[in-house]
């Protein structure tokens, strides 16, 4: 047996001792979905669980009785309630699952968690796992040419990057979505003759290199990112990020500056971006962002609203598309927040279990799914792994959890043990 097979063999051995795995390796068959594209909504910090999409009897943080913050709400789904401040979304619940009992073993800390979340694994001191946007940019690609098939709105970070995927997985990334990616759009002195000498004098150069490092793997990988700028900075590409040529009305819908990525990230699809991160970017409004430690609670709602807000846009205008069962959203944050506050009335981390969201991407949708207990802080009901949750976003797009990626000869499972949630799938 050569190298490759014996490490492909023992490592789908030992997902085997996992329960997940075990369930893998028991049934053959997996339902895949018909998905073309997923947008993550990352809402760094830890959103609080028990204050949005698992309510729970109302505590107090005065006194520092365990429960919610805000009262509850029916939604469109009988039996499943959120919290007062995700009105819009309520009435959209039968095209969302919350997956309520989601767990990880992560100490509550953020850097981890975050990479945990990003990447569906532990952190490693040898190998740097790619994250979900990159292992969907490598098995899929670009749904048109001229196109990244992976983009993030907000700032780059390694947890987001392509691992040992390399370059070609990695992301295109953009801060400013009226300008587009920063060094791809023309300053405006810049008339058209002049560029078109400056692009001659770059292909020279560029030809120059290749009959010089023909075989050097680094300036075959430079080369090939220059050549993606040169397509990306294209006029039908940057037109992409003209939000104004939407309606004010529907602007106005989605609301704050993470509202109108969430527009953008509608028409990236439309021109075939795969997979789109979106980074909150109010984390001011409240002081602290997600993380609703002390003061940062009291004005956690403005958070929720904007979040409601751009959810409940995003579903109904992919609808109006027809691109909501072609459209996977994922709510993802590295843990959630315990059922009781801390001693400046807020909440800390836990891990231990929390929520996670999905929406659309044409899966069996039931409002939620899982059971916590009395105060959010523990699953008693249908347990949800990290690789469980990635294993269901990578079917619903059509790409088997089961499979392998390769880091240089070293089969890689392109999850962790991690089983679809067959309530989910079609």
């Amino acid at each position: 047996m050569d190298r490759r097979n014996f490490l492909k063999t023992t490592a789908g051995a030992s997902c085997g001792l996992t329960a997940t795995g075990l369930a893998t390796a028991a049934s053959d068959s997996i339902a895949f979905g018909k998905a073309e594209h997923c947008v993550m909504l990352w809402l760094g910090g830890g959103m609080s669980q028990i204050d949005t999409f698992d309510p729970k009897p109302p505590g107090d943080a005065v006194a520092k009785k365990p429960g919610g913050y805000y009262p509850s709400i029916d939604t469109s789904v009988p039996g499943v309630q959120v919290c007062e401040h995700l009105a819009k979304s309520a009435k959209l619940m039968e095209h969302i699952t919350a997956v309520r009992s989601l767990h990880h073993d992560v100490v509550d800390e953020h850097a981890a968690a975050t990479n945990r979340m990003h990447t569906g694994r532990p952190t490693s001191g040898t190998v740097t796992y790619p994250s979900l946007g990159s292992i969907v940019a490598h098995k899929r690609g670009a749904a048109a040419e001229g196109v990244p098939a992976y983009m993030v709105l907000g700032y780059p970070n390694i947890v987001r990057g392509p691992g040992f995927l390399g370059p070609q997985a990695g992301f295109v990334y953009t801060s400013n979505i009226q300008s587009g990616p920063a060094g791809l759009a023309s300053p405006g002195w810049l008339t058209s003759s002049r560029k078109s000498r400056r692009e001659e004098l770059l292909g020279l150069v560029r030809e120059g290199g290749r009959k010089r490092f023909g075989d050097d793997q680094k300036f075959a990988d430079y080369d090939s990112a220059l050549e993606e700028s040169l397509r990306l900075s294209g006029p039908e590409f940057m037109k992409v990020f003209n939000l104004d040529s939407e309606s004010a009305d529907l602007r106005n819908a989605y609301g704050s500056e993470f509202g109108q990525r969430c527009l953008l990230t509608r028409r990236l699809f439309q021109a075939g971006v795969r997979f789109v991160e979106v980074s909150y970017s109010d984390n001011f409004k409240n002081g602290t962002g997600w993380d609703t430690h002390n003061a940062g609670q009291l004005n956690q709602h403005l958070l929720i609203q904007d979040l409601d807000a751009a959810l409940s846009t995003l579903i109904t205008d992919l609808k109006e598309h027809d691109m909501l069962d072609k459209t996977l959203i994922l709510i993802n944050s590295e843990f959630g927040r315990p059922g009781g506050f801390d001693s400046g009335g807020g909440r800390g981390h836990q891990s231990k279990c929390f929520t996670n969201v999905m929406a659309g991407g044409g899966l069996n949708h039931r409002g939620a799914y899982g059971l916590s207990d009395e105060f959010s802080q523990g699953v008693i009901e249908s347990p949800v792994s990290v690789p469980d949750f990635f294993a269901t976003a990578l079917a619903a797009l059509g790409i088997d959890p089961r499979e392998y990626l390769y880091d240089g000869d070293r089969p890689v499972p392109i999850t962790d043990g991690g089983l679809p949630i067959a309530d989910l799938m079609g």
